[in-house]
């Protein structure tokens, strides 16, 4: 199979990396477009044009299969295809994930503004259960920090504690981590909430794609191939990339102009 993904940085490789570890062999085609990240403080008709930018360009990569990484892309995109492609995105199978991990249906969100405000996740998390209640908070210092490495540093502990706080007032039972970038503070974050589990969308959506797509969990080593494009300069991108994706290796690097 061959699995086109795509997000506005590296946020997404957070998610690429759950898929190499929990589906079968693939050949990989990841776009970071870091041209013009952030995403999340785009207005819609934004994402909107680029996310149909970057699938196209997936598209002809001829894969089978296509992944919105991106949150705010993802709360946007409401179809379940493109060009004849199925496309699967990251807010149902992380909601789902987020309603396993409480019993009194109170669940925290850090997003980034344009996620927040589509209210994807409440959206959906209502839909699968009505009695739940969502508190969002919106977290758009958080992406810079992770795109710049501040992965467990004393400003990204502090900026952390400071917007956990709306969600802890609430006594939610878990957070959604409702941006691909967040998993890269993990650590800080996770000072932050204590012993509340953190919900990422990667593993969220590896086991929801195993279950659609009737495929087998991964036992074995990989031997998948990835293919990294971006729209702007590698160099940054590709330190941190090839960190993010321990133990696995990327096969070729590539600088793009959609």
């Amino acid at each position: 199979m061959r699995i086109g993904v795509f997000d506005s940085g590296l946020g997404g490789l957070t998610v690429l990396k759950s898929m190499l570890d929990l589906l079968p062999p693939a050949d990989f085609v990841y776009l970071g477009d870091t041209a013009r990240l952030p995403y999340g403080s785009k207005s819609a008709a934004t994402i909107e044009n680029y996310t149909e930018q970057n699938l196209k360009f997936l598209k002809s990569k001829n894969v089978d299969v296509m992944v919105i990484a991106c949150n705010s892309a993802s709360a946007y995109f409401l179809k379940t295809e493109f060009e004849n492609t199925p496309v699967f995105t990251v807010i149902g199978p992380t909601a789902e994930a987020a309603l396993l991990n409480t019993q009194n249906k109170k669940i925290g969100l850090l997003a980034t503004r344009a996620t927040v405000n589509s209210q994807a996740y409440q959206k959906k998390i209502s839909e699968l259960d009505s009695e739940a209640i969502v508190t969002a908070q919106a977290s758009p210092l958080l992406v810079p920090f992770a795109e710049e490495g501040l992965i467990d540093d004393p400003l990204t502990n502090l900026i952390s504690f400071r917007y956990v706080q709306t969600l802890l007032k609430e006594n939610v039972e878990c957070v959604i981590l409702g941006c691909t970038h967040y998993p890269l503070l993990i650590h800080s974050l996770q000072k932050a909430v204590g012993d509340l589990p953190l919900i990422e969308s990667g593993p969220a959506l590896s086991y929801h794609m195993i279950r659609e797509l009737n495929l087998s969990k991964s036992t074995e080593k990989k031997k998948s191939t990835v293919e990294i494009y971006t729209t702007d300069q590698l160099g940054h991108f590709q330190i941190w990339a090839e960190k993010i994706l321990q133990p696995y290796t990327c096969d070729s690097w590539n600088l793009i102009n959609l």
